[in-house]
């Protein structure tokens, strides 16, 4: 492009002067007036369109409305015109003219300058290279806006996942929440690998029932004559091999050992659970699970 382009050399690049209103792509009449070198600016380009104004409908050229040229005032630069000759200072904005690619294509067939012709192709270059940068841009955003939605969404399956794998370590049943505390300690006697021991003073039958299908040792310290019948402890012991029972006097509390290190705090015995208000902790003091545990190995010599 030769020197009579000086203006296109310069920082404003023929991209930057296309902007998107009204959710198109056009030039305002004052930058078009530039490049094509129009004498007397924006009035040339005016007359231009005059002459031919049924080749120019809406779709190719419209006029800003004052909200539109305010908004976009800070973006370019907006001429002023003298309202009818009166004293200097009083003039106003003139509401500019945009041209759609469409419209800049019309007027370039309509102006007579020295450098229509070159500044015709560099615009139509220009529009061409916005709609390549913004195709670009919108294939762009939309992988990422997919990438995003599809992270999001595995991140909020791994957290519901996790979610529902995370054991709550302090619970609460409310009296009526027979079936779910019942199934909660049972869940707690079966995560026991290895050993299990039930401190429980009140318990009974529904014990037994529990711990026969545990593949494990089970220590069951509870109080005498109380819960446990002779009978239940002769035919269970004639069926099972897994029940080591101590009597002991010496536990008002409710307390569930697992395989040496995890420590249950019930309020209530496993037979009464859920037909009264009680909650259900996970003790987390290593200290009071250790003295815990070694109470109960020095005091009924269980290897635990």
């Amino acid at each position: 492009m030769n020197n009579k382009l000086s203006i296109l050399d310069g920082n404003k690049k023929i991209e930057n002067m296309i902007y998107e209103i009204r959710g198109k792509q056009v030039m305002l009449d004052s930058d078009l007036a530039k490049l094509y070198q129009c004498k007397n600016g924006t009035k040339s380009i005016n007359l231009a369109v005059k002459r031919h104004i049924n080749r120019f409908p809406e779709r190719f050229m419209f006029q800003l409305t004052e909200e539109e040229t305010e908004q976009f005032g800070s973006r370019f630069q907006v001429e002023t015109l003298n309202r009818n000759n009166q004293k200097q200072g009083l003039n106003v904005k003139y509401l500019p003219y945009v041209f759609t690619e469409q419209g800049v294509a019309m007027l370039s067939s309509i102006l007579r300058t020295e450098v229509a012709e070159e500044v015709s192709i560099a615009i139509m270059d220009a529009f061409v290279a916005m709609k390549k940068y913004i195709s670009s841009s919108l294939l762009e955003q939309r992988y990422i806006n997919n990438m995003v939605l599809e992270h999001e969404k595995e991140i909020k399956l791994l957290k519901n996942t996790f979610s529902s794998f995370q054991e709550k370590t302090n619970e609460i049943f409310f009296d009526g929440q027979v079936y779910d505390a019942y199934s909660k300690l049972v869940d707690i006697f079966k995560s026991a690998k290895s050993e299990l021991i039930i401190i429980d003073g009140y318990a009974d039958k529904i014990t037994l029932d529990i711990i026969k299908f545990l593949e494990i040792d089970v220590v069951l310290i509870t109080k005498e004559n109380r819960g446990l019948k002779e009978i239940d402890i002769k035919k269970y012991k004639e069926q099972y091999t897994n029940l080591k029972l101590i009597y002991s006097n010496k536990f008002h509390d409710r307390y569930f050992i697992l395989d040496k290190e995890i420590v249950y705090h019930s309020g209530t015995s496993v037979n009464y659970a859920g037909n009264k208000t009680f909650s259900l902790n996970k003790l987390e003091d290593e200290e009071i699970i250790n003295l815990l545990i070694s109470k109960v190995e020095n005091e009924f010599k269980v290897s635990i």
